[in-house]
């Protein structure tokens, strides 16, 4: 059977990929940080106890900070992809912490590539790229267009998404970045705003918070599916070539629009609730962000399956029955 090597296996995307390459029948591997806190309750529905010896699914301690351990993994999974998912993922944190979210998004990178160099060189790499790095370039953007990062979170991530084509093009790695625009689902954390707002729109109607303070309303992005978008990953790695593709809906809308869909979802006006705090601004904002997935569709034949409309159903809904307002299935 096929092997992974998935970091960031407990997050959103990770917990979506590992379900998906299970399903398909690979040998799981997951890179998870040590923590007090329980972090890995995405996976529920796959973890196995690791006593189970005919288990397809692995979790090992690790760190992209930390090159030792990243090699050593490498060298005893020889894992056939390995996808890079790990990353200090919040935009507007990342001008708070900018020198941890470069050493783990930007140099993180360069210890994984190395250690696919040096140990299992026939490996397949995914990088996590993002939509963030067009930054202020003009919609729609594309594999072509020209990058303008606007934050330390998009400058690391362009970092690392040039390291993969210069690994690609030194040492003929496999080595692809899928550019993600905004992808969401009920596993979203909590201080990501699509979340947020779900979140909040149910303990509204619950009773149990009374206003939800947000920055910029009039921010656009292109917002799709998790679960769709790990298929587009998974799909760049069985390709013949590798190559970089833009994973988009084509269909861009404001946070104010996510705002006035999550309520009216519970009947609900979106400004009887929603109050504007200067704190949640960043300091240069990305004001437009809009894929086009063109490429993606023609070469990959992927094509998103949730809409817009239906992606705020679906975490309002799950927020709802996380906060007793339904009952769970």
């Amino acid at each position: 059977m096929p092997t992974a090597f998935i970091t960031g296996i407990s997050g959103q995307d990770g917990s979506y990929l590992a379900e998906l390459l299970l399903s398909k029948g690979y040998d799981v591997h997951g890179l998870v940080r040590r923590s007090s806190s329980v972090t890995t309750w995405r996976l529920d529905d796959v973890y196995r106890d690791p006593h189970d010896t005919d288990s397809r699914f692995h979790l090992h301690y690790g760190d992209l900070s930390d090159s030792s351990v990243l090699a050593r993994l490498i060298r005893e999974i020889q894992p056939d992809e390995v996808y890079n998912l790990a990353a200090q993922s919040h935009v507007k944190v990342s001008f708070e912490i900018p020198e941890f979210t470069t050493d783990v998004v930007a140099t993180g990178v360069i210890r994984l590539l190395e250690a696919i160099r040096m140990n299992s060189s026939d490996t397949r790499f995914y990088q996590a790229s993002s939509s963030e790095m067009f930054g202020s370039t003009n919609p729609p953007q594309n594999e072509d267009s020209p990058f303008h990062p606007r934050s330390p979170y998009a400058a690391a991530k362009l970092f690392a998404h040039n390291l993969c084509v210069n690994y690609r093009e030194s040492y003929d790695m496999y080595a692809v970045s899928g550019i993600l625009f905004n992808h969401e689902s009920p596993r979203r954390g909590e201080t990501f705003v699509t979340r947020k707002i779900s979140r909040a729109v149910a303990m509204i109607e619950a009773g149990k918070q009374d206003v939800l303070y947000l920055g910029n309303l009039d921010a656009k992005r292109d917002w799709g599916f998790a679960g769709d978008y790990v298929e587009a990953m998974w799909l760049m790695l069985q390709q013949d070539t590798p190559d970089d593709y833009v994973i988009a809906t084509g269909e861009a809308h404001s946070v104010r629009d996510y705002c006035e869909a999550a309520f009216a979802h519970v009947g609900l006006n979106w400004e009887d609730y929603v109050r504007y705090d200067a704190r949640y601004e960043r300091p240069a904002e990305v004001d437009y962000l809009l894929g086009d997935p063109s490429k993606a569709e023609e070469k990959l034949g992927w094509k998103p399956t949730v809409d817009f409309d239906e992606l705020v159903a679906m975490m309002v809904e799950a927020d709802r029955v996380a906060v007793g307002q339904l009952p769970s299935n």
